[in-house]
């Protein structure tokens, strides 16, 4: 699904329709896929100084009322690829929809967590901070869809995105896994002193929550449901590549996407060299599937595998385009 003007769909989302993908890419805004004939439609943006294309009633009204400096903006960011317009433009990273509310949830690595409704527009922030220390990458997030709580990553409390090499450099154990109460709207920090913590995904039965740490390439599991007693984890797997997000399917099983180090590695479980870029887990760790980028370029950068009506979609944080490969 190639991506027009646009490159980096990080993440992927199907709304509470199943109509979609939705993927966040480069240059701040959200994408929504209206199939073949129609192809993809500006949704939503996640700067506050910009404005859209195809504004809602209610982006209208604000459309109004900004200044001369957001259209600036717009031309400025739409198809931009310049790491150093982000701060500006914005990035979005993680995306998931609230199933019951139709809402869309949103990681953004410079404006923080954010949501805008099932008809799109200009994302309001929710939170930007905790504990008095502001979000520097805010990275992914999952939702309890039976509480609304969402559980998300902020990478460095150091380092922004376009910094991201200082931070593998100096080895940055700043970051920190949270969660975000929209009743009380209150943001909560669960763990902190993590070594780029990335991808997170809910159980099926919402007992459990899976992390990637990025830096030491390995999946941690939080157990859920005793919090009176803070927050542990332990190792779920430990991994040869560097693993970005992780999505969970409709059966409770997850998809690990390996987004760095090419090189073929000898694989563990089917004894010969492979080029694996997203391995699916069960609940205890095993390995399920594995998919294999084959050396060649077209997955030579995976964020994430998103599983959906029997097809594997995957995101790119490079990529102009979203691959498909049957489940």
């Amino acid at each position: 699904m190639d991506l027009h003007k646009a490159s980096g769909p990080e993440s992927i989302a199907f709304d509470c329709k199943n109509e979609g993908p939705y993927v966040g890419v480069s240059d701040g805004r959200i994408l929504k896929w209206q199939g073949l004939n129609l192809g993809w439609k500006e949704f939503a943006v996640t700067s506050p100084n910009r404005t859209i294309s195809e504004p809602s009633v209610l982006a209208l009204t604000i459309e109004i009322n900004v200044n001369i400096n957001s259209r600036t903006d717009k031309k400025v960011c739409d198809g931009a690829t310049n790491i150093d317009l982000e701060p500006t433009c914005g990035r979005p990273l993680g995306l998931k929809f609230n199933r019951k509310t139709c809402d869309l949830y949103i990681a953004d690595a410079y404006f923080g967590l954010l949501a805008v409704g099932p008809n799109g527009g200009k994302a309001r922030q929710l939170v930007a901070s905790a504990e008095g220390i502001p979000f520097k990458l805010t990275n992914a997030l999952d939702i309890d869809t039976d509480t609304g709580m969402i559980y998300f990553t902020d990478s460095s409390n150091t380092f922004q995105r376009r910094h991201i090499f200082l931070s593998v450099m100096s080895f940055d154990r700043t970051g920190r896994l949270l969660k975000y109460d929209p009743r009380t709207k209150q943001v909560t920090v669960m763990y902190k002193g993590l070594a780029f913590p990335n991808g997170v995904a809910l159980s099926k039965d919402n007992s459990f929550l899976l992390v990637a740490e990025s830096m030491k390439m390995r999946i941690l599991k939080f157990n859920l449901g005793n919090e009176g007693n803070g927050y542990v984890f332990e190792q779920f797997v430990q991994l040869s590549r560097t693993p970005d997000n992780v999505k969970r399917n409709e059966k409770g099983e997850f998809w690990v996407g390996l987004n760095s180090g090419r090189e073929g590695i000898q694989d563990d479980l089917f004894g010969f060299d492979m080029d694996p870029v997203g391995i699916k887990y069960d609940e205890d760790g095993k390995v399920l599937k594995q998919v294999d980028g084959n050396g060649g370029l077209t997955f030579s950068s995976v964020s994430e595998i998103e599983e959906f009506n029997g097809e594997l979609y995957i995101g790119s944080v490079l990529k102009p385009y979203v691959g498909i490969l049957s489940a």
